[in-house]
């Protein structure tokens, strides 16, 4: 990964993490600058690596009664993420959908940037 995105890698992870957010899946490009090496993996800690056609991450954090939160944070030097707060009731397959959901928002997001 060029030190360019590694460094706005890092500085995102550190921004989330500072406020509570696990980092759960790194959605990434088949023929990303975002390929993880050694170094990169160990800021990936055991999130889940996806190859899509888009760079982004999926955070997660406990919420307010009970709640999670989840929120798509798009990879770029330009905040840009989707967030959504899942009920404790509610099951996975419906929280699921919603993620696929959002991927699909910022899937059209990044495409309008390119």
């Amino acid at each position: 990964m060029a030190s360019t995105n590694k460094q706005l890698v890092q500085d995102i992870l550190t921004i989330y993490q500072r406020h509570g957010w696990e980092l759960q899946r790194v959605l990434i490009k088949p023929a990303a600058s975002l390929r993880p090496d050694g170094e990169t993996k160990a800021l990936f800690g055991d999130a889940q690596l996806i190859e899509t056609d888009f760079e982004a991450f999926w955070f997660a954090r406990p919420s307010h009664q009970g709640r999670e939160a989840w929120e798509l944070r798009l990879l770029s030097e330009q905040p840009y993420a989707l967030f959504e707060a899942f009920e404790a009731d509610q099951v996975e397959e419906q929280r699921e959908d919603t993620r696929r959901e959002m991927e699909e928002r910022m899937r059209k997001h990044a495409a309008r940037r390119s």
